[in-house]
Parts: structure tokens; C-alpha cells; sequence
């Protein structure tokens, strides 16, 4: 073989030939003369550090057994060119021999370079690499949705743009470097990936697979591609994804976490990269955890449909807005639910009332979705409708009264078969495995007890023989119920009441004077309202109730009540606060609705005392004892108020100076509003008057007004009733003015110094006693004469005339002289006495004073 540059017969070397070279030597010339039985050869340094590739089967005696290394191919040009360059400058005789020596002293450096390149690549490249993708990635999706619903999953389609954004990442070093190596690799590319996603907390259990296709992305700062590429998304086990929800609803899901783990196949241009397996470790904790998306009801209509089995049922049809913000699009094909309520207690299974179903809905990103459900309530379970252990309320006076007070009433979907056949059958398997608690928020207006009023209120005082303080002692009331209901207007179904029942507190000026027990059940019955411009549907309720306790709880708000009441001079307004529940009537059968609180107002005019107006008459001696008069008299009075009362006792003291000097009995008396005549009442009494002298009595409550009721009399103690005092006169006089009328008429007789006076007894079935008189008459205050007469005579009932009695003239007074020029005629004297008054047992001394009689004078 002929000289190549990788052979040359330049000069040889000064250096002394070592072993190795010798060697080399012998290897170069075997190359050209293959003698395998020369086992020495000389060599000099220009022998080729790396023989051609045809040189290779060259054995070495030393490294006759050991492997030989490959050669890089990189190395072997680098070398070529090297020993070239050496040929060709060891051929010129008049360069100096240390020339000779810098392509070795070139190769070396280029060869620590390379070792300190590969040295920065291999072990401290990738940290770098990684920590430079983590933060100049940046992802952005801008669309998912769901290309079809398969047998086995879903085929999702997702958007998205990547970018490399160098500055993102905070270290320079890092950052250069890693635009520098992104420059050079400039594209990668990952084959078909296989995702698969399980949690750590739930035995490592699968919930979802993903295939995801090849993906080539731009790595250059600055570069962005589109994404676009459809996945196949595979649900995994059901268990697992029905555990993680069951927590999530029982509160139990504090933090998740979620470990993914893919295979991915990875190349940038023509080099592999390899396989990389990658495991990221996700933990959501407190508000990172995805809820379930807020919504509104639209609307709601429930109307009443008549079912395949000839019976009524309920349907309702509901259209949500749910708030969607994800860059979500899909169709969800038709779905078919369960709705189900809450037991007893939460531990209890729920109770099915209802089936529901979803039409095929588009769901388009960031943007409501806007769901329309019908469902159809059958009949309600009995499990609905028994009381729970060891209360009086049932699961649907639950459901209702949370509904009813605003608060969320909870229900729970589950998923249950679809309306389509070509809804695949692992999503209704999903759904059937998941029940999801739905807040449903109370939609019924605040004002839904809309009037609530008692009408043709009776009130019935307790009898002589109630104990204070206990039941039998509280008033009682009957009253007619009305309260006005309103039905929102998405209830379009008959209703019907046929029970009501109440509890209502009574408050005066925000205070509360007591409250009505109405809880037991009343017979009631419902008239429907239909809406109109100004007032929308509602329901009149009308109940009568029948002796129904009044509890007075505050007796200073009471008197505060009476006070205004009698003596006020506005209108007294109470207000009613009334918690009813209404027994209502549907297709689905009778249950309790509690329809909560209402307001209502009542009351009177005030000043009602004035216009009472007692007056008594027909007075009737019943007994008589030593210094007191039983009498009974009938009273007119009117009762101003709209309210009627039935009182079986009541006793009321009869005042005079503020001492008692008798009291009043009744019993048994029925009151009505307006004119009330002809009250029996019974009275005993001292009197001190027999005429119409311008004295006044009082009437006034105590303790034992009401015996059952001692708080009401001394409440009512604090009001005084003053009135005139009765006129002793006959009933049937039906002559004018206030003057008395017991001395009708007088004769005087002026020879017989006697008179005779004609007198009308008050009492219509009693004789009455005169025992004792002394009388003094006069004229314009002149005395005209004086009687003293101890000697007893009667005065039946009626008219009747005394026994001529001796009259003492006061002569030469202007009095006397007047009564002689009246003679033939008449003159009007006064008259002032003291009379002994005998009546039964009783006999009294009083004082009369009378004025305006007519004296007739006679000889």
C-alpha cells in the first residue's frame, strides 16, 4: 500500500522510541505488510494514534485476549485531519521540530472540552433542563369538549396553546442556558402516551385512564404551538370514584390526593430520546377542591297529570341556569335521575319521591347552561309520612319546614336509568353508583301568611270555682279564623284545607301581652284567590275555634292595654305574629304544610269608657239586714268594642271618699257589642243618699273581681268607674230633668198648722218605712216652717200620701209671709231633712235634701 496521510517517511522523532511506539510501529507496517509471524516492529510518532478501519483486524501482542473499544466516528475524523496536517508539515525540511508537537497539544485540548462538556451535560444539564421547563412552560387551554360518547368512555378534544417564555424563570444561568439548549434541540415530540390516574389515600385505586396522541411542541423562546388533539378518556373503577364522593359529601374529603402517572415516548428530530416515565403528585385542600357549580331555578311549574294507572300525580317541570366556567363543550345525552329526601336522621336511607329526566343538552364554553328537567311524583311513600322516633314531626314536616323558613331543604339526585337507548351504559352505571346532595333553597315568599285575623271574638272569663293559675283559670276565646295564604305561582294544581291550627302571640307596642293557644286542630275550609294586576293567587283559610286559652303573660302590658283601651285617645292597635300549619288536600293525598308566620292587627277606639254610660234602674229589695240593703237592679251600658264576653262571676266594690261602702254581684251575664240592657246584677249597699244631692259613687275592681283570675282584678283595680248616684226614683217616671221626683207633691194647711205630702216610692215591690222625719222647709233659703215627727208610717210601692203631720211656722220670716200670699194657690219651696228608713231589718237615719216642691196652700 502506498503512503496515505495517516502514513508518512518523515524525519523520525528524537524522542527515544518507547515500547508502545514500537508497537504502534510494528502495527502500521503490518498494515502494509501483514506478516503475522513478525512479532517486533519499530515505530515512530507519526505513527496514527487511531488506524483506519481497515487496520482493525490488527491483533496486539499485549491485547491479544482484552476487547477493543469502539471508535467514535467523531474522533477518527477529528484524528484524519490531524494527521494530515502532521504529514504534510513533517515533509518541509526548514520548519522547526518543536512545530511538530502543537496537533497533539490541539487534540488534547479539544478532547478536555469535550470531556468537560459531556461532564456539564451529563450531570448537571438535567437538573437545569428541568428546572427551566417548569417555569418558561407556558400552557394555555383554550377549548375542551367531547367529540362522542363511546361504549368504553369518551373522546375529548383539547385545545390549547404552549409557549416557551424564557422570561419566566428566575435564575439567568439557568434561563441561558436553557434557551441555548432549546435552540439546538429546537423541536421535541412524544409518541402515543398512556395516562393513568389513581389515589394514594383509596388503596391506589383507579379512577381514569387517557390515551393521549403524538404531540411535536416548538421549544425556542418564544415560539408558540397549537395544540389540537382528541384523547380517549376510559372511567375506572366505579367503587373508587363512589367512595371519594360519598366523603365529599359527609364533609370527610378535608384534602385529595391524586398521583398521575404516564408512559411517554419522546423524540427530538431523527435522535429517541426514550421513554419517559413521568409521576406528578397532586394535593387539593379546602376551597382547591371543585364544588358543584352555582345555579338559579329560572322557573318552576308544577301542575297535576293524570298517570298510566288512572290516578293523579304531580309533574314538574323546571328549567336551571347553571354557571359554567370552564372552556367546556360536550353534549350530555339524555339522562335519567332519582330525587330522594332525607329520613328521620342522617344516617337513615334516603326516601324516593320522585323520577326526573333530562333532555340531550349542548353545553358550550364559558357560557349558562341552560337545563330543562321534568318530574313526576307518583304517590308519597309511607315512609314520608310517619312520624319519627320519639318526635311529633315527620320527614316531609321537615323537608317543608326548612323549605317553608328560608333555610336550605336538601334533596339528593341519583343517577338511575336513561329515557335513551343510546345512552351508554357505563355512564348510567356511574350515576347510579353516586348520589349528590343538592341544595334546594326555600322559594316561597316571606309574606306567604299573608293576613291573619280573629273575627267574631267571644270571650269566656272563668268560673267562681277555677284554682288560680291553672288551666281552667285562663280566659278563653271563640273566634273565626281567617287567614289569607299566598300560593306562589308555580303551584297550578287544586288544593284544598280542611284543618287548620295556630299559634299566635299578641304584642302591644313590641311587647308581648300573651299568646292564644290554637294548636289543636280546627275544622277549616278554603276558598281559592285568584290572581289579579295588584295581588297574586292565594287561599282564604276559614276556621272556627271554640273556647281556646288566652294566656296573658305580662300583666304591666295589660294594664297598658286596658288603660288605651278605656281611656285613650287613639285607636289601639295590637299585632298578632301566628305560626299555622293548614291539613292540606292534594291529588297526592292529605299531609301538614306549615306555612309559617303571618302578621295580623286588632284592637279598638280608644276612650271606650266614655262611652260606656251605665245607668241602673228596677231596683229590687231583695233582704235587708241590720246596716246593709241586698237589692237587685237592672243596668243598660254600652259596650263599644266588637268583641262579646261571657263572664260566669264577677264582683265589683262600690265606692264613696274611696271607701267601699257596698259591692256589686254578677253572674252568668253574656255581653255584646253595642247596647246591652237589662243586666241583672245584684248590689249590697249602705246607703248614705236617698236623693239627687250631687254626690257620686265609684265602681272598682280587687282581687276577687274574677276569683280564678286575681292579676285580672288587681290589674283592673288600678281603673275607677265614677258614676252619679242612682236615683231612687220609680222606674216607669218618666218625667224630665235631674230634680228628684220621691216628694211629688205638698198641702199645706195654714189654720191646722199640718201638711200632707204626696210621695213616689223608687221601690217597686217593697214598703218602705218612714220612722223618723224633722224636715225644715224654705223659701228662697227664708224658712217657711218645721216638722218633727217620731211616729212610723208606710210608703208602699207607688204613689201614696203621708198622715197630716204638725208644722211649726217660722212666723214674721219673709218665708212665712210668702206662704200666706200664695193662699188658694201654689208656691215651689225646699226642703232639707233628716229621715229615719226602715226597709225588712235595715233601718237608717239619711239625709234628704229635695228642692223645686210644690206646696198647694190652704186654710
Amino acid at each position: 500500500m502506498t503512503d496515505t496521510p495517516w502514513g508518512s517517511t518523515a524525519t523520525p522523532s528524537p524522542r527515544p522510541a518507547s515500547t508502545r511506539s514500537a508497537q504502534s510501529a510494528k502495527s502500521s507496517r503490518s498494515a502494509r505488510d501483514p506478516r503475522p509471524d513478525d512479532d517486533e516492529h519499530d515505530a515512530s510518532e507519526n505513527t496514527p494514534l487511531l488506524a483506519r478501519e481497515d487496520n482493525n483486524n490488527v491483533d496486539d501482542d499485549d491485547d491479544d485476549t482484552a476487547p477493543r473499544p469502539s471508535r467514535s466516528q467523531a474522533a477518527f475524523s477529528l484524528l484524519s485531519c490531524l494527521r494530515r496536517d502532521s504529514a504534510s508539515n513533517a515533509s518541509s525540511s526548514d520548519v522547526p521540530k518543536k512545530a511538530h508537537r502543537w496537533p497533539s497539544l490541539m487534540a488534547l485540548s479539544i478532547l478536555c472540552v469535550a470531556v468537560i462538556l459531556i461532564m456539564i451535560l451529563g450531570f448537571f444539564a438535567p437538573a437545569a433542563v428541568e428546572e427551566y421547563a417548569n417555569e418558561a412552560i407556558d400552557f394555555q387551554p383554550t377549548g375542551l369538549s367531547f367529540e362522542s360518547v363511546k361504549s368504553d368512555g369518551v373522546s375529548v378534544r383539547i385545545r390549547a396553546d404552549f409557549t416557551m417564555d424564557a422570561s419566566r424563570v428566575h435564575k439567568k444561568s439557568v434561563r441561558d442556558f436553557g434557551r441555548f439548549g432549546t435552540w439546538i434541540a429546537k423541536e421535541v415530540e412524544s409518541g402515543e402516551s398512556h395516562v393513568e390516574v389513581v389515589l394514594p389515600d383509596y388503596s391506589d385505586k383507579v379512577v381514569g385512564s387517557a390515551v393521549i396522541p403524538p404531540i411535536k411542541v416548538n421549544l425556542r423562546n418564544g415560539h408558540t404551538t397549537h395544540i389540537d388533539i382528541v384523547a380517549d378518556l376510559h372511567p375506572g373503577e366505579f367503587s373508587s370514584i363512589r367512595d371519594i364522593a360519598n366523603d365529599w359529601m359527609k364533609g370527610r374529603l378535608g384534602k385529595l390526593k391524586v398521583k398521575g402517572k404516564a408512559h411517554v415516548p419522546l423524540k427530538s428530530g431523527i435522535f429517541p430520546l426514550g421513554t419517559q416515565i413521568i409521576e406528578e403528585i397532586m394535593e387539593f385542600e379546602g376551597n382547591s377542591i371543585p364544588s358543584l357549580p352555582a345555579y338559579r331555578i329560572a322557573k318552576l311549574n308544577v301542575h297535576e297529570v293524570d298517570l298510566p294507572d288512572a290516578h293523579k300525580g304531580l309533574e314538574a317541570n323546571v328549567s336551571l341556569v347553571v354557571n359554567n366556567e370552564y372552556p367546556l363543550q360536550l353534549t350530555v345525552p339524555p339522562l335519567g335521575f332519582g330525587i330522594l329526601v332525607g329520613g328521620c336522621l342522617p344516617s337513615d336511607p334516603y326516601i324516593m319521591v320522585a323520577d326526573a329526566t333530562t333532555q340531550e343538552l349542548p353545553i358550550e364554553p364559558f357560557t349558562d347552561v341552560h337545563l330543562n328537567a321534568a318530574g313526576w311524583v307518583r304517590r308519597l311513600p309511607d315512609a314520608l309520612m310517619v312520624a319519627c322516633p320519639g318526635s311529633k314531626q315527620t320527614p316531609l314536616d321537615m323537608l317543608l319546614g326548612d323549605f317553608i323558613h328560608g333555610r336550605d331543604a336538601y334533596i339528593y339526585v341519583r343517577g338511575s336509568d336513561s329515557p335513551s337507548v343510546d345512552t351508554p351504559k357505563w355512564l348510567t352505571d356511574l350515576m347510579s353508583d353516586i348520589t349528590v346532595p343538592v341544595p334546594f333553597p326555600g322559594r316561597l315568599p316571606e309574606n306567604l301568611l299573608k293576613n291573619f285575623s280573629l273575627t267574631d271574638v267571644h270571650f269566656h272569663l272563668p268560673g267562681f270555682f277555677a284554682e288560680p293559675d291553672s288551666p281552667e283559670a285562663q280566659p278563653r276565646i271563640d273566634a273565626k279564623i281567617k287567614a289569607l295564604v299566598g300560593l306562589p305561582e308555580e303551584i297550578n294544581f287544586p288544593v284544598d284545607v280542611d284543618r287548620v291550627r295556630a299559634d299566635a302571640n299578641i304584642y302591644y307596642h313590641g311587647k308581648k301581652l300573651g299568646s292564644l293557644d290554637l294548636h289543636k286542630w280546627q275544622p277549616a275550609n278554603a276558598t281559592r284567590i285568584d290572581s289579579n294586576d295588584e295581588d297574586k293567587a292565594g287561599l282564604l283559610v276559614e276556621a272556627v275555634v271554640k273556647e281556646a286559652p288566652l294566656n296573658i303573660t305580662d300583666q304591666a302590658v295589660f294594664s297598658e292595654v286596658v288603660q288605651a283601651l278605656l281611656f285613650g285617645s287613639k285607636s289601639l292597635n295590637l299585632s298578632v305574629k301566628a305560626e299555622v300549619d293548614v291539613e292540606m288536600v292534594t291529588s297526592l293525598g292529605t299531609f301538614k304544610v306549615p306555612i309559617g308566620s303571618g302578621k295580623g292587627s286588632g284592637g279598638g277606639k280608644g276612650e271606650m269608657f266614655k262611652r260606656v254610660a251605665p245607668k241602673f234602674g228596677n231596683l229590687k229589695i231583695l233582704e235587708t239586714g241590720d246596716s246593709s240593703i241586698k237589692f237587685r237592679a237592672e243596668v243598660n251600658f254600652t259596650n263599644p268594642t266588637n268583641y262579646s264576653a261571657t263572664v260566669p262571676y264577677a264582683n265589683i266594690n262600690i265606692l264613696t271618699n274611696d271607701t267601699a261602702m257596698g259591692h256589686v254581684t254578677a253572674e252568668n251575664l253574656t255581653v255584646v257589642p253595642g247596647n246591652n240592657t237589662g243586666i241583672v246584677v245584684e248590689a249590697l249597699w249602705d246607703p248614705l243618699k236617698m236623693s239627687g244631692f250631687n254626690t257620686s259613687l265609684s265602681l272598682q275592681t280587687h282581687k276577687d273581681t274574677i276569683p280564678s283570675q286575681p292579676a285580672l282584678g288587681e290589674v283592673l283595680s288600678r281603673l275607677k268607674m265614677n258614676l252619679p248616684t242612682p236615683k231612687l226614683r220609680h222606674g216607669d217616671d218618666d218625667e224630665g230633668g235631674d230634680k228628684p221626683h220621691f216628694i211629688k207633691d205638698a198641702t199645706m194647711h195654714l189654720i191646722t198648722s199640718t201638711a200632707i205630702f204626696t210621695l213616689s216610692s223608687p221601690l217597686r215591690e217593697s214598703t218602705l218605712y218612714i220612722t223618723y222625719l224633722n224636715a225644715t222647709a224654705r223659701y228662697h233659703d227664708e224658712p217657711v216652717g218645721h216638722i218633727m215627727y217620731d211616729l212610723p208610717f208606710a210608703i208602699p210601692p207607688g204613689l201614696s200620701q203621708t198622715p197630716r203631720l204638725p208644722v211649726d211656722w217660722s212666723l214674721g220670716s219673709v218665708g212665712y209671709e210668702a206662704v200666706k200670699k200664695a193662699l188658694g194657690g201654689e208656691l215651689k219651696l225646699n226642703a232639707s231633712a233628716t229621715v229615719g228608713i226602715k226597709l225588712g231589718k235595715w233601718e237608717e237615719r239619711v239625709w234628704f235634701v229635695g228642692g223645686g216642691i210644690g206646696a198647694h196652700v190652704r186654710l
